[in-house]
């Protein structure tokens, strides 16, 4: 069992504060955006093994077990994080694990260099992900039903957004989507600049309903994405609560403090809010055009005292202990690797002593005992 050392990612969006006051540390004045546990080679763990990459490199099957090898490949296939925006992220999707496959293959076939701006596959794997509040969590997370959608818009009234809103009204509900969408995306930015001033000018006139989507101009001036986040539902996570983001379904995280599990992936197809490619041919042949509610999760309890939050994957597997003063140890070992994080209260898991914000990885079927008072995230795979 290892006690991991993690880095923290400065990203713009990042808030200052957030990450620094679950350490307990002085806050630098700089963004820190996101904190990495795991094996990923952009920023991997740091044990007193080395890497938790070269860990597992020099014996996956000891660290990982022979199952979760035999299934995922001799790599930790998840990713897990603290996240922390205070500014939205870029409104995105992510492929399936065929897209991915496919689209890879085709720029690795063509050329096009892994660091270049308009690359969209940096890999061939899908990036599922899974985020839980920890603080009231704001985000944009799939389509809500289209004639909601037309009635925000009308709401505005912005006369040059009206022909969004009739859109919406025009087709089935999958079509009706996408046509808008296309339509928000597809237009010549210069042209559409007066269009998005007016909108976000009432945005801020209107409040409430349209309150995020003001907030979203402020740091976002001019981009059409404004529009299409319009399209989305706007969620908002109470601690405990999560969200699974599946392939194809447009989400942007927005403000709060939560922990994120993905698949160890890169690829990342943005609709808007950001300054980077956006690639709306391939962008639009990716996402799925279904109109639903946000899908928020609760855990589910099991006898132990394990509270998980059920996905359809295997990549990954989110829980929780909320271990109360005084209580009998829990015993989580397990036939495959795991991460186990503090996010509250001081817990005891095998030797190590974990304050929030600490976490160790245990390899597959290590003995692993967790006592004290807190709140022990538990990240693993499904073998």
């Amino acid at each position: 069992m290892d006690r991991l050392d993690n880095t923290v990612r400065p990203y713009a969006w990042g808030s200052p504060t957030a990450i620094p006051r679950l350490l307990g540390v002085e806050p630098t004045g700089e963004p820190q955006a996101e904190m990495w546990m795991g094996a990923h080679p952009g920023a991997p763990s740091r044990t007193g093994r080395g890497t938790l990459a070269e860990v597992i490199a020099a014996d996956p099957e000891r660290e990982l077990g022979p199952a979760a090898v035999a299934k995922f490949g001799p790599r930790l296939p998840f990713l897990l994080k603290i996240l922390a925006p205070c500014a939205p992220l870029s409104l995105q999707v992510h492929p399936d694990l065929e897209q991915a496959k496919k689209g890879y293959a085709d720029e690795e076939r063509r050329g096009v260099p892994l660091d270049a701006p308009h690359r969209n596959y940096k890999d061939a794997n899908h990036k599922p992900e899974l985020i839980c509040a920890l603080t009231e969590f704001d985000g944009l997370c799939g389509f809500r039903d289209p004639i909601a959608s037309a009635e925000l818009l009308d709401g505005l009234g912005v006369d040059s957004v009206k022909p969004y809103a009739d859109l919406l009204r025009a087709h089935p509900e999958e079509a009706a989507l996408r046509e808008a969408l296309t339509a928000i995306l597809s237009a010549d930015r210069a042209e559409t600049a007066h269009t998005v001033a007016e909108a976000t000018a009432a945005c801020v006139r209107l409040g409430g309903d349209y309150a995020p989507y003001a907030d979203l101009a402020h740091h976002y001036p001019g981009d059409p994405g404004i529009l299409a986040a319009m399209l989305l539902n706007h969620i908002r996570l109470q601690p405990g609560e999560a969200l699974f983001l599946g392939a194809g379904t447009p989400h942007a995280y927005l403000h709060g403090l939560g922990v994120e599990i993905l698949a160890n992936s890169d690829n990342v197809l943005r609709c808007g809010l950001t300054p980077k490619h956006v690639d709306v041919p391939e962008l639009l042949r990716v996402v799925r055009f279904e109109p639903g509610g946000a899908g928020i999760l609760r855990p589910e309890a099991s006898p132990d005292g394990e509270e998980a939050y059920a996905t359809p994957i295997d990549e990954f597997r989110l829980s929780r202990y909320v271990l109360p003063e005084g209580g009998a140890a829990r015993d989580l070992t397990l036939p495959a690797p795991q991460i186990l994080l503090c996010t509250a209260g001081a817990v005891r898991v095998g030797e190590h002593d974990l304050a929030p914000g600490q976490s160790v990885f245990v390899p597959a079927d290590e003995k692993a005992e967790a006592g004290g008072a807190g709140t022990l995230f538990r990240a693993s795979v499904v073998v």
